[in-house]
């Protein structure tokens, strides 16, 4: 038998999500991957030190790397000087590099969020009875708070970025792989984050997501655009996830699924030949 490509499957199984279960994801995922690649997991902590002995690294549910700070830029500065592959490949311009992407796309006028990082910029945003302010590089809500118009006065600028918060319908999420559509969940309780369901979107809905993933400009790996369903009916994004983003797959129909893991394993036969 020919030698099959070698992968380092970086996840951390013990990360106690809430509404998610990492473990059985990466479990499920890797289980089919072997069928096509040499395969080893590890602690996104023990990364670094063993990426060299693959010939890639996937970077799939390792939880929030502000957890981990010091030792994610140590591994992503090495990666990039040694030519490491890493699957999502370090170029993407969503959350991988923190939250700052939301001002661009802001000032860019891309449908999002209004969002600012300066007390200067506050009225440029819609009023609105409450503002989420989160912390640049915040994920699974992470220091998240909602202030009124006055207590944004207390608020220690810098590291922050302030939103309107949206009354929104509902939140949806699109899945890609590569530039390729799989499929799209959403949330009918806005209140109940994770309680998702299966959602066929129009062709607009899908026109919105595939914008951004054209922003980001990954020629390979895993996406997931989050997006709100305004007041008025316009989709607005609320972040790109291009580092990490769990992707529900026990929510989805088994054909749905398997297509997934195919699409998956055939980006990853692209990305490393």
């Amino acid at each position: 038998m020919p030698d099959r490509p070698s992968l380092l499957y970086v996840t951390d199984l013990a990360y106690p999500a809430r509404g998610r279960r990492y473990g059985d994801e990466d479990v499920l995922l890797t289980s089919r991957l072997r069928e096509h690649f040499d395969l080893a997991l590890c602690h996104p902590l023990d990364a670094r030190s063993l990426m060299g002995r693959f010939d890639g690294v996937v970077v799939r549910n390792s939880g929030p790397v502000l957890h981990y700070r010091e030792e994610y830029a140590r591994f992503r500065s090495q990666a990039l000087a040694d030519g490491v592959r890493v699957y999502n490949p370090l170029t993407g311009r969503g959350d991988m590099t923190g939250k700052r992407y939301l001002l661009d796309l802001t000032a860019s006028g891309h449908p999002v969020i209004p969002t600012v990082d300066r007390p200067q910029d506050l009225d440029r945003l819609p009023a609105a009875e409450r503002y989420a302010v989160k912390p640049e590089e915040g994920a699974d809500s992470i220091g998240l708070r909602f202030l009124t118009r006055e207590e944004l006065d207390g608020v220690e600028w810098g590291e922050v970025l302030v939103q309107p918060r949206i009354d929104f319908r509902y939140e949806v999420s699109f899945y890609f792989v590569d530039d390729a559509f799989q499929y799209a969940l959403h949330t009918p309780d806005p209140a109940r984050r994770w309680v998702l369901e299966p959602y066929e979107p129009s062709a607009a809905d899908l026109a919105f997501a595939r914008g951004f993933v054209d922003w980001n400009t990954l020629a390979h790996g895993i996406q997931r655009v989050d997006a709100c369903r305004a007041p008025d009916g316009r989709l607005l994004l609320v972040e790109l996830e291009d580092l990490n983003p769990y992707l529900s797959l026990d929510l989805v129909a088994e054909e749905v699924r398997e297509g997934f893991v195919r699409a998956m394993a055939d980006s990853l036969r692209r990305f490393l030949d």
